[in-house]
């Protein structure tokens, strides 16, 4: 089946459209990260820079670290984002761009997303990793694809029946990450959980400035949720929408952050960048042993 030019939309040069690669410019292991600034944060490890290029929030950085290959994507905030991030990822490894067909054979990637959170449980320290295992996702995004495979519908109604979840703000979701890079990113520095992915920062995360929120217990509700041996750890707002569209695509994905905030007991970390950029060494360390 050809894809169609309003479907898989490509610059004059044969780029994909939002992010302006060209397959040769990415490599197959690949880390997000939101800020655009924090991608030389990660690459200025590297031994090789190979390639750049930036178009609005969107940089990349291609290179080496310790002789394996690497790209390095700022994505921006939000899982709406990483909706156009992951697609035109995927289109750029499984779609002929000259034809618009489907490769036959198709590319699997290893996606690492290295970001900043606040951590819900006064047990998880400012300055700790948490590795998240699924990704909660408030935000519906995912709910325009096919999901339904590869949620956990066990844990979403129990979920909506702790929370009491209005449902007109929509379908909470779960999806697992890749156990196998989980495995491979683990180790006794990374705490484990469920990350929530919320839409937005302040009224979908529970913080009140001006304006009355539809639940203001729900962070509450959140933080003493749990279900089997998983709980709720931090939130942010990318995670369940990179599990979501990786696990549909075939890809390998986990998220990884640092907690810069503890709101369950009012800190604040004395040195976030201190704390950002020891993750980025521990991530890529660890990748670059796969």
């Amino acid at each position: 089946m050809k894809i169609k030019s309003s479907e898989l939309i490509l610059n004059p040069d044969g780029s994909v459209y939002h992010l302006n690669l060209r397959p040769e410019h990415l490599a197959e292991n690949i880390i997000f990260v939101g800020d655009q600034n924090r991608v030389d944060r990660i690459s200025r490890h590297f031994d090789t820079i190979e390639f750049s290029t930036q178009k609005r929030e969107f940089k990349t950085q291609t290179g080496t670290y310790k002789g394996k290959r690497f790209s390095v994507i700022s994505t921006g905030i939000g899982p709406d984002n990483i909706d156009i991030v992951v697609n035109e990822i995927d289109a750029l490894f499984n779609i002929d761009l000259e034809t618009r067909e489907i490769k036959k054979e198709l590319t699997s990637v290893n996606i690492v997303r290295i970001g900043t959170s606040g951590s819900l449980q006064a047990d998880i320290p400012v300055n700790s990793f948490v590795l998240s295992q699924y990704g909660l996702g408030l935000d519906n995004m995912m709910r325009s694809y096919l999901i339904e495979d590869i949620t956990d519908y066990a844990m979403e109604e129990a979920f909506i029946a702790h929370t009491q979840w209005d449902l007109r703000k929509g379908r909470p979701y779960f999806i697992q990450n890749s156990p196998w890079l989980e495995e491979k990113l683990s180790s006794d520095q990374t705490f484990k959980g469920i990350t929530g992915t919320a839409g937005g920062f302040y009224g979908p995360q529970g913080r009140v400035l001006r304006l009355g929120i539809q639940d203001p217990e729900l962070n509450h509700k959140i933080d003493n949720f749990k279900f089997n041996d998983y709980r709720i750890t931090n939130f942010e707002m990318e995670t369940s929408a990179i599990y979501g569209l990786a696990k549909l695509l075939g890809h390998h994905a986990v998220s990884l952050n640092t907690i810069i905030a503890n709101r369950a007991n009012g800190t604040f970390s004395e040195d976030p960048y201190a704390a950002v950029d020891q993750l980025i060494l521990y991530t890529l360390d660890k990748l670059s042993e796969i």
